[in-house]
């Protein structure tokens, strides 16, 4: 008994060397070796375990037992590591017998720790203190329900309900307009050391477009304008209040797209005036509604213009073929707009062209600029207005208009000839759209 229990105490002691060196030998052989010895005993130490490996497989075929079906495998597979029950029953007398697989691979194991202690990774003691994975739950999971009403389901109802289909047909038109009204006014006095005559003058003017673009080679453009613009002046005794510009013009252009910029056009140009014109202290009138009145109608091809980063837009036509109709409704008017006496029509043909821009200079400049030629090739008529509008806000302006015209069908004067001159500046409310 006594000998037995010395033999214990022998192999127990055995053992503790035994881990003591694993942990020794795992950091000694994580320095690189370069021993051809070692690597030999190495190789030896495979084919060892090869003829383990292949003990324990027959062994399996023999008891017709499936790997996949006992979980003792994995300390094969998973990392190296020292356990204790192995070494026990490996170093003890008379420990607890096992079954032959467990059998055979405590001896793949421990064969491993004898021959390579370097590569146990971890020992029973460590994975023991690391814990498991899965914390045991000692009070019961509650959980906060929210009840809230059912809700019926109401079955579905197919409705045999016609569906009406809506297609709009595409807006090809665009309309914009400009309005203005602005007032002058001078005082001078009866004793003003440079004479003159105080004065009040108004100016309204109102501009409509209605344009139709089809985006497939058809435009039709439409521009109405209305200049109206009065003055009083105590030197006049004859006339309480006399026009200082008065005009109602429509300009109608059909076209047909040519290439992208060019259109064969048709245009018609009619002009005539509001009121009866007068000069200062005289009793004739020099012009009424209807005298005159002229129509020009032209065939020809109109150039669109966009340049200047969209800045300088317009149109220009050029009409090889123009019809000229003049109407005037007084007849002792007729001489004074290049009529036969006792005549209220003229009609004559020639050649026309029209430009009309518009140069926008800046957020506040803007130049319009219109010149109109006809000629018949025995009289020429030429007129070019230029309105020049300062925006100082978006309803205050002011506007610089210079107005020179040529005409050698009227009388000829003795300074200017046939030229005739109009200029005048404002200042006064304004409105776009």
């Amino acid at each position: 008994m006594k000998l037995k229990l010395l033999f214990v105490i022998v192999l127990t002691g055995f053992a503790g060397v035994a881990c003591g060196q694993v942990k020794h030998w795992r950091h000694r052989l994580n320095r690189p070796q370069v021993d051809t010895s070692v690597v030999v005993a190495y190789m030896d130490s495979l084919r060892a375990y090869k003829v383990k490996a292949d003990s324990v497989s027959r062994l399996m075929d023999s008891l017709s037992i499936k790997p996949a079906a006992d979980s003792r495998y994995f300390r094969l597979f998973s990392p190296l590591t020292f356990y204790h029950s192995i070494a026990g029953r490996s170093l003890v007398l008379g420990a607890d017998s096992v079954d032959d697989v467990e059998s055979a691979i405590d001896d793949v194991l421990m064969a491993a720790y004898m021959r390579r202690p370097g590569r146990v990774e971890a020992t029973e003691g460590e994975i023991a203190r690391a814990g498991s994975l899965h914390e045991e739950i000692t009070k019961p999971l509650r959980h906060k329900v929210k009840y809230v009403k059912k809700d019926e389901v109401v079955p579905e109802v197919e409705l045999d309900v016609p569906l009406e289909i809506v297609v709009e047909k595409p807006n090809f038109w665009t309309f914009s307009g400009d309005y203005y009204l602005q007032f002058l006014q001078n005082y001078v006095s009866d004793n003003w050391y440079k004479g003159g005559e105080s004065n009040y003058s108004m100016m309204a003017s109102a501009t409509l477009q209605a344009n139709y673009n089809n985006k497939q080679k058809l435009k039709f453009e439409n521009k109405l304008e209305l200049k109206l613009g009065v003055q009083t002046s105590r030197g006049d005794t004859l006339h309480s209040v006399k026009t200082t510009e008065d005009l109602i013009r429509y300009t109608g252009k059909l076209g047909l797209q040519a290439t992208n910029k060019w259109y064969y056009t048709f245009q018609l140009i009619a002009y005539t005036q509001f009121m009866r014109g007068y000069k200062s202290n005289d009793p004739a009138v020099y012009s009424d509604i209807l005298s005159p009145l002229n129509m020009n109608f032209s065939l020809g091809m109109s150039y669109t213009v966009n340049a200047l980063n969209n800045r300088l837009t317009g149109s220009i036509q050029l009409a090889p073929l123009a019809y000229n109709f003049k109407y005037v409704g007084r007849e002792e008017l007729a001489t004074q707009y290049g009529l036969e006496e006792g005549k209220h029509t003229l009609n004559d043909f020639g050649s026309e062209c029209t430009f009309d821009l518009t140069w926008t200079m800046s957020e506040l400049i803007k130049w319009k600029s219109r010149l109109y030629a006809y000629t018949t090739y025995k009289r020429t008529e030429v007129e070019w207005e230029n309105t020049i509008t300062f925006q100082f806000n978006k309803f205050i302006s002011s506007n610089v208009f210079i107005y020179p015209r040529f005409d050698d069908g009227a009388s000829r004067d003795e300074d200017l000839g046939y030229w005739q001159f109009k200029e005048y500046a404002s200042i006064g409310f304004a409105y776009s759209f």
